[in-house]
Parts: structure tokens; C-alpha cells; sequence
């Protein structure tokens, strides 16, 4: 049916005479999540040597890229193309609410990704090479009808190569000039793939609306118990690898032990966890992912004392 011009009129009015408010769109990108890609692109930063005072403006930088740039941008693109199913899991959100129109989630969206990208460049080729890895990621995860977050295995897999893999590697490759070296490439691998089992808990959240929309995430497939065994195991591999990693590799800073120390503490939290998924994920996030992150800076330390 073809709109009338008054009808046009209205919906052109209604976007660009009557904009969200500003703390809509904050909501709407999601301070909150910045946290994981900023304190990653940190660990990159301190693998490399990069954490400098003479660093700090590059080092800033890097912040604002991984956090409210690439990370904010993802949460807009995310929330405009699961508007629908926000509408179910979560209607207070800012487009369902009605708060931010679709087309403003959508134009926020499209205008950070140039950005974000217009930014990197003007960092470096490698740091734009990511960033434009992670844009990509961050619209296919998405946007139908490739929307990777349907699959429980590349859904949250490309979640956590965006907040953990891709911005340690940016860290590390701003003050390396070069790719950095294959032991920082292979740590920051292992931490990224870890972080899979830490998206998956956080999908137990939306498993009513995923159930829905035929978003077939961990937690829809499996159950929640199981699918919290899966996760708890895919997050344990890699630090265990990442120990015996720093042992094989003559490492005598005292990292391994640390990192060993670290797992420990975080199977407590896991047995916790595991009881009751769906009612401790919260508790677990609190305490088993910040152990988490806390290896992350560790084994960051270790890579820089193994090449001092």
C-alpha cells in the first residue's frame, strides 16, 4: 500500500522533530557492558608493555574504541533487531518501550559502526582490521537473516571473540606496531574461547523469549542444568590449557601458581552454580566471572614479565 504524504509528513516529523531523550539513548547502549571489552583491550595493552604514562592519550583512546564506540554500537544494532523479542523478554527496554523509535535504534546503530571504524583508522591498519571484524560481527549476530545468536555454538562464540579476543588483540597490536607474538595470540585465543561458556550463562536470562523467537541458545536445547555443565566446562579447559601453557613455557613469575589458585576458588563458585542455574547465574557472575578476569590481567603480567 503506498503512504499517503501526509502520512510521510507525520513519520518525518516523528523522527527527526522528536528525538529520544539522551538518557534513552545511553540506555540504549548499555554503559554497563562496556566493562568486559575496555578491561580486555587493557589485558592486551599490559601484555605488550603498552601501559605507560606516555602511553596514556593512545591508551584512552583504545578505551573509548572497545568500549562506547564498538561495544555501544553492538548493543544498539542488537536491540533494534531483537526488538520483537524484547518485546516479550524484556519490554522496558528502550525501542519495545517505545522510548527510542526503530528508526533511531536503527540510525544509531548505522552511525556508530562509521564511527567506530572512521576512529580505528585513524589508530592504526590492524586496530581498524579488528575493529572492522567486530562491526561485522556485531550486525551478523543479529540482523536476519544471518542472525548468528540463533546458533548455540557461533551465537555466543562470536560474542566473546568481540569482547574479549578482539579487543585484547587490539591492546596488544596498538603498541606492538606489528601482529603481536603467537604467545599473546594464543592466550588471548584461549581466554576468548572460555568467554563462550560465559555467554551461554548469560543466555539463561532470555530463555523464555529465545524459546519464542526459535533462538535455539544453550539453555533452549539442552535445559538449564546441563547447559550450565557445558558452560561451566568450556569456561574451566582453557585456563587449565593457559596454566600448563605458562609452566611448558619456563615461566618462574609465580603465574601459573596464581592462575591455579584462581581456578580453584572459581570451581567453589561453579558447585554453587550448578545446584540451581537459573537462580545462582547472578551469584556466579559476581564472583566466578570476575575470577575470570582477574586470570585474564594475571596471565597478561606473565606475558610481559616472559619478555622483559
Amino acid at each position: 500500500m503506498v503512504r499517503s504524504s501526509s502520512e510521510l509528513i507525520r513519520s518525518s516529523e516523528l523522527f527527526f522533530t522528536k528525538p529520544p531523550t539522551l538518557s534513552s539513548l545511553i540506555e540504549l547502549i548499555k554503559p554497563v557492558t562496556w566493562f568486559p571489552p575496555m578491561w580486555a583491550f587493557l589485558c592486551g595493552t599490559v601484555s605488550t608493555g603498552g601501559l605507560k604514562v606516555e602511553n596514556l592519550l593512545l591508551i584512552m583512546a583504545g578505551l573509548v574504541l572497545s568500549g562506547p564506540l564498538v561495544c555501544g554500537m553492538s548493543q544498539a544494532v542488537n536491540d533494534w533487531c531483537d526488538r520483537h523479542v524484547d518485546a516479550i523478554n524484556e519490554p522496558g527496554r528502550p525501542i519495545p518501550s517505545g522510548r527510542v523509535s526503530e528508526k533511531w535504534g536503527l540510525g544509531v546503530g548505522v552511525l556508530m559502526s562509521i564511527v567506530s571504524l572512521m576512529f580505528a583508522y585513524s589508530i592504526g591498519y590492524l586496530v581498524f582490521i579488528a575493529t572492522l571484524v567486530g562491526v561485522l560481527c556485531a550486525w551478523i549476530y543479529s540482523i536476519e537473516p544471518i542472525r548468528l545468536k540463533k546458533s548455540a555454538f557461533f551465537g555466543p562464540g562470536i560474542v566473546a571473540i568481540c569482547y574479549e579476543g578482539l579487543p585484547w588483540f587490539t591492546g596488544a597490536a596498538i603498541f606492538s606496531i606489528t601482529m603481536p607474538n603467537s604467545n599473546v595470540l594464543i592466550i588471548l585465543s584461549l581466554y576468548a574461547l572460555g568467554a563462550h561458556g560465559i555467554m551461554t550463562l548469560n543466555d539463561f536470562k532470555a530463555s523464555k523469549g529465545d524459546r519464542l523467537s526459535g533462538v535455539n541458545s544453550l539453555p533452549v536445547i539442552l535445559g538449564h542444568k546441563l547447559a550450565a555443565y557445558v558452560a561451566c566446562t568450556v569456561i574451566i579447559v582453557p585456563q587449565i590449557i593457559v596454566i600448563f601453557l605458562f609452566i611448558y613455557w619456563g615461566s618462574n613469575n609465580g603465574v601459573s601458581s596464581i592462575l591455579t589458585l584462581l581456578l580453584a576458588a572459581q570451581l567453589l563458585s561453579m558447585i554453587l552454580l550448578v545446584r540451581n542455574p537459573e537462580k545462582n547465574t547472578p551469584f556466579f557472575n559476581m564472583t566466578g566471572v570476575l575470577i575470570y578476569i582477574i586470570g585474564m590481567m594475571v596471565s597478561a603480567n606473565g606475558l610481559f614479565l616472559m619478555a622483559v
